[in-house]
């Protein structure tokens, strides 16, 4: 398994709109084969800052995510809404 958590902030504008698209990609990845979970999360002191939580059940499924047309559309839909380049850490299992 990898854990890949991706930092976001978005301009404060953007957030509802942020939060619609995201919503949208994390369902339909929750649908790819190669996901075993995807958490969308939104500080409560700060609207403006989501966290994604992507497990993956393999090293590869990353890159297959990437190819899908719903990553792909949120890609492009969020980039302009973001106040500062998204953060992204992989992390392994160790247990």
């Amino acid at each position: 398994m990898l854990t890949v958590i991706v930092q976001v902030h978005v301009v404060e504008e953007g957030i509802q709109a942020f939060r619609e698209a995201t919503v949208k990609n994390a369902r339909a990845s929750r649908k790819e084969p190669g996901i075993a979970r995807f958490d969308v999360v939104q500080r409560t002191d700060d609207p403006a800052r989501f966290v994604l939580i992507e497990v993956y059940r393999n090293a590869g499924a990353p890159g297959l995510h990437k190819q899908t047309a719903h990553y792909q559309t949120w890609r492009d839909a969020v980039a302009p809404l973001m106040a500062s380049p998204r953060v992204s850490h992989q992390f392994e299992d160790v247990d």
